[in-house]
């Protein structure tokens, strides 16, 4: 059986609104990517750990208490 994929065209301005600046870098919060993924944070966290090679070591950080 032939599996369909459902592709949806994400709204430029949709993506752009998630996108913040912390440290100086722009970053995507994970379940904002879940959302625009249609998946839950769970899920897409799951993906990540278990496809761990398919990432560059930029593309994911966990946030830590900065120096004041």
């Amino acid at each position: 059986m032939e599996k369909v994929r459902k592709e949806l065209a994400i709204p430029d301005v949709v993506a752009m609104n998630k996108i913040l600046l912390i440290r100086d870098k722009k970053v995507m919060i994970d379940r904002d990517l879940a959302e625009l993924y249609g998946v839950t944070t769970k899920r897409l966290n799951e993906q990540v750990k278990h496809n761990l090679k398919r990432f560059p070591n930029e593309f994911m950080f966990q946030l830590t208490m900065g120096k004041r």
